[in-house]
């Protein structure tokens, strides 16, 4: 574990996908899971601000930086937990598959990448979503269909609270769109490693989404190799800036800003009639952010930089170079407004704000 580490930037704009935020008054590298357990027990026995960071891509720092620890999680490993299969199809479908215990740091894009080498299905519409491994079950990520709840067997945790470490089964996860029980309780559990059930096989899981059935052309068959789902996904994502590329602007962002807003008949009634309405298994309904911004006029590109939304899609709030904190918030306070007075729905950001605020 080291402590500012010799010349590595302790900017936090220097390692957030929105490249913002200012210094860290200390930086901890934890590159193994004792490192980050010690870091964090250090910084909470010191009565010490904390801030755990993973790839920092679902997060808005202030440009007066954090005046506290930050403990960048860069923790690696993957190891076969428990359980394996190599059949294909059909039989795939009744197979037990393998138990993936993966560490938090990890990068989740690559190990998507390395599921897929490995024949691990259920996760290959989650191809070119940025961050660890370790976020992925407190938002628990989604995309084109497929969740990581689907896949979860637990969440191994340090619990800062009792000082001690706890394993949650997938149930116990409180796992709920864009939700978990980490989320609902920010900063109390650091996550140390994930484990995953997946299924064998060189095919997808049925896709469910239809932009992603239609791009490839699959027909009614609902299937297709998972090295095709993943250059599927990839592309329909770079179209939308959704890919991080240092050379676009459009994915200087924390993806998309807000969560799809979920609302209670009466509010899904007073939509306009063309509004995304899609039932939900507790009788509320969801709507789309992207449309709802876009209807309240808040088209690609909008904005004055070096704050906009991107010009390839209206759910994210990018830095076209320079922005500021400052700059983001306002855009996005700005947004979240004129949704809330077209239509009277008030949207929830999803990146975590740290040391600023929407209100």
């Amino acid at each position: 574990m080291t402590d500012l580490l010799a010349g590595r930037s302790t900017r936090l704009a220097d390692h957030t996908t929105l490249r913002v935020g200012g210094p860290a008054r200390h930086w901890v590298e934890a590159t193994t899971e004792d490192e980050l357990v010690d870091a964090v027990r250090t910084a909470d026995a010191a009565g010490e601000p904390l801030l755990v960071l993973g790839g920092g891509s679902n997060v808005l720092v202030s440009d007066e930086g954090f005046d506290g620890t930050v403990v960048h999680v860069a923790t690696s490993g993957i190891r076969l937990a428990g359980g394996s299969c190599t059949i294909d199809e059909p039989g795939a479908a009744m197979c037990g598959g393998a138990v993936i215990e993966v560490a938090a740091g990890e990068n989740w894009d690559d190990f998507v990448a390395h599921a897929i080498a490995q024949e691990w299905r259920g996760i290959e519409a989650l191809s070119g979503i940025p961050g660890s491994v370790g976020a992925t079950p407190i938002q628990n990520v989604g995309a084109y269909g497929q969740e990581v709840a689907e896949w979860l067997w637990s969440v191994r945790t340090w619990d800062r609270r009792t000082n001690s470490f706890r394993t949650f089964a997938v149930g116990d996860c409180g796992l709920g769109y864009r939700t978990s029980r980490f989320k609902a309780e920010p900063g109390r559990y650091v996550v140390l490693s994930v484990t995953f059930q997946f299924r064998q096989g060189a095919m997808s899981m049925p896709l469910r989404f239809g932009e992603l059935s239609k791009r490839l052309d699959l027909d009614g068959r609902g299937r297709a190799p998972m090295t095709e789902v993943r250059e599927a996904v990839l592309a329909l994502r770079r179209s939308k800036g959704m890919v991080l590329d240092a050379a676009d602007h459009d994915t200087w962002s924390a993806g998309s800003f807000f969560t799809n807003p979920v609302l209670d008949a009466e509010q899904a009634a007073a939509l306009p009639e063309r509004a995304p309405r899609y039932p939900q298994p507790d009788g509320r309904v969801k709507s789309s952010a992207a449309w709802l911004i876009d209807a309240a006029g808040f088209g690609k590109g909008f904005g004055t930089p070096p704050a906009t939304l991107s010009t390839k899609h209206t759910l994210a709030i990018t830095n076209r170079g320079g922005a500021t904190s400052g700059d983001l918030i306002a855009l996005a306070r700005r947004v979240r407004d004129g949704v809330r007075e077209a239509f009277g729905v008030t949207l929830v950001p999803e990146p975590v704000l740290v040391g600023v605020t929407l209100d």
